[in-house]
């Protein structure tokens, strides 16, 4: 029985990063072997199990085939024959396909170092078109190693393109689709996820209220990129600059998405797009099954992001109008959250990126007001039922105007 160290952490510890985790490949033994040993076993589809002392996991050295369309359609092979070596063929990428025997000597049959320090995402073998998800993956790893120069190989973008040609994509179910979109979300170039899938033409079977956005003109003098598209993904470069809430970046990915279906003969204008963008982004988070947190936030930004772009002509009615439709007062951090959205999206355009936006400052102060106004206070004021309800209407718009007055004042 021999262990070596595979994967993501040699990966890692090649390009000189810190390693988060590490899994283990162990040939020349059996489950009862291992479970002799301590070894806790997880996973009903192939023998997978946890160390009994450091919870790493270990898993047998394995082969699979293919044997139904899909990412489910396998049969996993598990014996002491199997070779290290052939474990490491059924891999996705070669930077993923090497390994490390206790000595610290490296394994790397298929050229991974070499791929590493060419920056290259390439696939191990042509099994890589038998799953998927590992078109998801490609993305993925193109959003975390981008800042690092990593590029996709011309013959891996070909063989994702013959996937999704041959209806492979379609099979993904939405669970994992998402699984792999949130987890690039949080990745430091989260718009490559999306650059990738697009040129493979994965966007347009699992993202079409996105990919439709691509080739779709706003005026220029307001968007100097001109292309929904573009906007969208410089939008998301700029939510990563302002947050590390998948949340947040979510939402600037989807601001937009009602842009994409608007009347030909009304271009390059957009006019309503707001409330199409939140019907979309409904649609999208309920295809995907994408969790509420997410689906709530998209829409508020989706629907508000134009009013808030206003922030230096509002009323105070519509300032007030703004904070409940959004619920502001029971969850002002997610309120916080919405204006790093808008701003992403106020920034995220062709020469825009460094401009103040003043908006979200004035939003915040007009919340901070309207908290301070006391429920409490109206009540021993004297006011019932409906009354109440009305008294802080009127109370909140109070404070409002007098916010804005000082703050006008202060810009004076």
């Amino acid at each position: 029985m021999t262990t070596y160290l595979v994967g993501g952490a040699v990966r890692d510890h090649l390009l000189g990063l810190p390693v988060k985790d590490r899994d283990w490949v162990i040939t020349g033994a059996t489950p009862a072997e291992l479970l002799q040993q301590g070894f806790k076993p997880v996973g009903s589809d192939f023998p997978v199990f946890l160390h009994p002392h450091t919870g790493e996991e270990y898993a047998l050295a394995r082969t699979e085939r293919k044997t139904a369309k899909g990412y489910h359609g396998f049969h996993f092979h598990a014996a002491p024959d199997v070779t290290l070596e052939a474990d490491l063929a059924r891999r996705d990428l070669t930077i993923n396909a090497m390994a490390q025997d206790n000595a610290g000597n490296l394994i790397d049959p298929y050229g991974g170092q070499a791929d590493l320090q060419q920056r290259l995402l390439r696939h191990v073998s042509a099994a890589f078109a038998e799953d998927p998800v590992r078109i998801l993956r490609v993305a993925r790893f193109a959003a975390r190693f981008a800042p690092l120069g990593f590029q996709v190989a011309a013959d891996t973008q070909q063989l994702m393109r013959d996937m999704v040609a041959a209806g492979e994509v379609d099979a993904l179910v939405p669970e994992r689709v998402w699984q792999e979109t949130v987890k690039a979300l949080a990745e430091p170039a989260p718009q490559r996820f999306f650059e990738i899938l697009r040129e493979c033409g994965a966007l347009r079977v699992l993202f079409p209220e996105l990919d439709r956005l691509f080739g779709v003109p706003q005026p220029a003098q307001h968007h100097p990129e001109i292309d929904c598209g573009i906007h969208t993904l410089l939008v998301l470069q700029q939510a990563v600059q302002l947050s590390p809430a998948p949340e947040v970046r979510f939402a600037a990915l989807t601001h937009d998405l009602g842009k994409g279906l608007t009347p030909a003969d009304i271009l390059p204008s957009h006019h309503g797009h707001e409330q199409l963008s939140r019907q979309l982004t409904t649609q999208l988070c309920e295809r995907l099954k994408i969790p509420n947190r997410f689906r709530e936030l998209a829409e508020h930004v989706a629907e508000q992001h134009g009013r808030i772009h206003k922030a230096l002509e509002l009323q105070p009615k519509t300032f007030l109008k703004v904070l409940e439709s959004t619920d502001a007062f029971r969850k002002p951090e997610r309120f916080a959250q919405l204006l790093l959205a808008c701003e992403a999206d106020a920034k995220g355009r062709t020469g825009f990126e460094n401009r103040p936006y003043p908006q979200a400052a004035r939003f915040r102060a007009v919340l901070a007001a309207c908290l301070q106004v006391d429920v409490q206070a109206v009540i021993q004021a004297g006011f019932q039922g409906v009354q109440i309800k009305d008294e802080m209407h009127r109370r909140r718009v109070e404070a409002i105007r007098e916010c804005l007055r000082h703050l006008d004042i202060s810009a004076d």
